[in-house]
């Protein structure tokens, strides 16, 4: 009986998309400032047309890659697909995205939120309160 020798791997590089598929990973940063939110992805090999960043019902951040041309037959299609839950204070029409040198930054703003203090001066003695019954 014959048995073969297995050599045990890394478990970060058997369970690598770069083990899996033989493509190098995209690798995601995430960071953040006091005003916003950065993504950034590294999708060598790309082209613009090829990325998709989408933001769902309000609360995710997806980021995805679409094939757009034919790749030779011989070589598997590359596709990324990352969803992010946003946080709840962020300004939805600031959201912004570049490409350059393979890099996708996209920059997720926040919502600046300012705080109003009542002085308990400024409050009247008896306050009315109107509501209508459902």
């Amino acid at each position: 009986m014959d048995f073969q020798t297995i050599q045990v791997m890394p478990w970060e590089y058997v369970l690598s998309s770069q083990a899996l598929s033989g493509y190098q990973e995209n690798h995601v940063r995430w960071s953040q400032s006091p005003e916003s939110h950065t993504f950034s992805v590294d999708l060598p090999g790309f082209r613009k047309e090829e990325i998709k960043v989408e933001i769902e019902d309000s609360i995710y951040l997806t980021i995805r890659t679409e094939a757009t041309r034919l790749s030779p037959p011989d070589q598997p299609v590359k596709s990324f697909k990352r969803k992010f839950r946003l946080p709840e204070s962020i300004d939805m029409i600031g959201i912004s995205a570049g490409y350059e040198d393979g890099v996708l930054t996209v920059i997720v703003p926040k919502r600046i939120t300012t705080r109003r203090f009542i002085e308990p001066s400024d409050v009247p003695e008896t306050l009315q309160l109107l509501a209508r019954a459902a």
